[in-house]
């Protein structure tokens, strides 16, 4: 079986208020990116599509792929306009894999097991996604900002990243959103949810898998950082 990780690293970051891409910013002396892509080279998958953005190829090659060694990436890509363009990029790409990993490269603390515990699920179940259960009470609003409903909270889950799929299905997922104009789509179950009558299961990450979204994100990250150094 051919396991294949795609990492997404198109997105322009605007709600960092920087200059320098989210993924390109410095997180303990490397960049954000760098992280995942490590994480990744160390799993048991075979081979790394790196997505990024239009133009910055030869930047990543230079500057992150042949400076760290990443050897496990097979393809550097750029993306599309929208986060679901840029993951059919790269599943095009992954042409001849069996199961696919797609991980947005802003979670630096993806780790090696929860790459494997992903990769043993998505064999078992064809679709997996990783998340944790919410601490929060969540209520689900109108557009007024009243509020409708109060889930159940131990039914409520934070999503992560990666996500896995057999290749068939979310290339064919993918095929059939982009055939429609303003999906909505805004992450990979979705498009197996929407399209396919397959369920999805949900398996635990970590608390620590955050997405850098904000400033706030980046400073809880070097905490972490410094958490891990100490131990």
């Amino acid at each position: 079986m051919k396991y294949t990780a795609i990492v997404l690293a198109a997105g322009k970051g605007s709600r960092m208020n920087s200059e320098v891409q989210k993924q390109y910013m410095t997180l303990g002396g490397k960049p954000l990116i760098a992280y995942s892509l490590e994480a990744f080279e160390k799993s048991a998958v075979d081979e790394v599509i790196f997505v990024t953005g239009a133009g910055e190829e030869e930047y990543c090659r230079k500057e992150i792929i042949d400076r760290y060694g990443y050897k496990k990436v097979a393809q550097i890509i750029p993306g599309g306009k929208e986060r679901y363009h840029s993951v059919f990029e790269g599943l095009k790409a992954a042409a001849g894999s069996d199961y696919v990993l797609i991980h947005d490269g802003a979670r630096p603390f993806v780790t090696e097991e929860i790459i494997a515990r992903t990769m043993r699920t998505v064999r078992e179940k064809e679709a997996c996604i990783v998340g944790m259960p919410v601490k929060d009470t969540i209520k689900i609003s109108d557009c007024e900002n009243k509020v409708l409903d109060t889930p159940q909270r131990e039914h409520v889950w934070m999503v992560q990243t990666p996500q896995a799929f057999s290749y068939g299905l979310i290339y064919h997922a993918y095929e059939k959103i982009l055939a429609q104009p303003d999906c909505g789509i805004t992450d990979d179950a979705m498009a197996v949810e929407k399209m396919c009558n397959v369920p999805v299961c949900l398996i635990e990450g970590s608390y620590r898998n955050i997405k850098i979204t904000t400033p706030e994100d980046l400073v809880t990250a070097e905490a972490f950082l410094r958490q891990q150094a100490l131990n």
